[in-house]
């Protein structure tokens, strides 16, 4: 039995450490930035892929996408650290991504941008 309640309570706190501490409602402002080329509804691809679920997915693994050769060959998981990295500076992440957004300036942004699409997410 401390087994399990031990695991659980490991398990509890990956699940804490891997959330982002943003503010959603701040988060989903941000997202009007992101908008204009993606969307948050399942096989609703825009300019860019859709990032429904893009918590924790493969990079370039959308198949009803079109990648630039860069993102599809990426071979990232888009967890909350990678995901952060490349909102700041898409090109350090994947070179040649073609994707021409620059970034988001403050770390806050970032943050919150990342709270507001893990609560966006699809829980089963």
């Amino acid at each position: 039995m401390k087994k399990i309640a031990l695991m659980a309570a490991a398990l509890a706190a990956l699940s804490t450490a891997a959330m982002a501490e943003g503010d959603i409602k701040a988060g989903k402002k941000v997202f009007k930035k992101c908008k204009a080329c993606h969307s948050l509804k399942p096989a609703d691809n825009k300019v860019g892929p859709t990032l429904y679920n893009i918590i924790d997915a493969a990079s370039g693994a959308n198949p009803d996408f079109r990648y630039s050769k860069a993102m599809a060959e990426a071979g990232l998981t888009w967890d909350v650290e990678t995901l952060s990295a490349f909102l700041t500076k898409p090109k350090d992440v994947v070179p040649r991504t073609s994707m021409a957004f620059s970034g988001l300036k403050k770390p806050e942004q970032v943050d919150d941008l990342i709270a507001y699409l893990q609560s966006e997410m699809e829980t089963e």
